[in-house]
């Protein structure tokens, strides 16, 4: 596993370090039966003390995340579940397999998220982060008009979620992972149907545009600008196709005819 080290301090460190442990061993893709690096390696990668990283790991273990194995060595017990997923995304998600229009109240929720993460990224991505945030958009790009709005859709996501990884905080990270994946399918399917528009589409072109010029020449308020630009107007689109399609199903409810109406 690899990691940028830093340094981790102030109150509740252990708690802390087993939430960054936690999220490694998930990012790394570690299943169960891996074993972690050595001790030195892997406080020296998380930039904490061994017996911080001890400690944490004593927490994760009474979590029944690793467990010791006899002859040495710390391995992973089961795929972790971070807190977000267990008190958020779980309870949600028999309300949105039954209402996809429950969307639009996650488009709200990460217009608020997004913009945080654009600024954020805007001063933090590095080259590398550039690079994979330039790709994402060529190959958003390169999808459109091959017949398959899903895909992308899909690389819409892959776009967005680019520059929320370029800001470097993992928190935000988890929050807006967990909510695309909430609606994953609700949302392809919604942000479809805008991509066969041509204005609209050309217009949605534009904003990605501008939030990536924004990101990548560092310019923090407009690329959170930029990011609640976008997703409002996404909002907006998407509500007025809810709408329309709320009207076509009235328009199509049978009324009685007037012989069978008593008097």
């Amino acid at each position: 596993m690899k990691n940028k080290p830093s340094s981790l301090t102030g109150p509740r460190l252990a708690d802390r370090v087993a939430l960054r442990l936690s999220e490694m061993i998930a990012e790394q893709g570690l299943k169960p039966g891996d074993r972690l690096p050595a001790e030195r390696e892997l406080s020296q990668q998380m930039g904490v003390s061994r017996s911080s990283l001890r400690e944490a790991i004593q927490k994760l273990t009474a979590q029944n995340q690793l467990y010791a194995r006899q002859g040495g060595g710390t391995y992973v017990r089961k795929p972790t579940i971070n807190w977000f997923t267990q008190t958020v995304r779980m309870p949600l998600e028999p309300l949105f397999e039954s209402d996809p229009a429950y969307g639009l109240d996650v488009l709200e929720a990460r217009h608020g998220l997004e913009s945080n993460a654009a600024y954020h990224a805007a001063l933090r991505a590095t080259p590398q982060d550039k690079a994979r945030i330039l790709e994402c958009f060529e190959r958003m790009a390169a999808c459109h008009g091959r017949g398959d709005p899903m895909i992308e859709a899909r690389a819409d996501a892959d776009f967005h979620l680019a520059i929320v990884e370029a800001s470097h905080n993992l928190v935000l990270k988890q929050v807006v992972v967990s909510l695309y994946e909430l609606v994953e399918v609700s949302i392809s399917r919604s942000l479809s149907k805008l991509y066969v528009v041509p204005e609209i589409y050309d217009r949605l072109e534009g904003q990605h545009r501008d939030l990536m010029d924004a990101v990548l020449l560092g310019n923090g308020e407009q690329a959170a600008q930029a990011a609640a630009d976008h997703l409002y107007a996404v909002k907006n689109f998407l509500a007025q196709f809810e709408e329309e399609d709320a009207r076509q199903r009235r328009a199509k409810v049978e009324l009685p005819k007037r012989h069978d109406i008593a008097i």
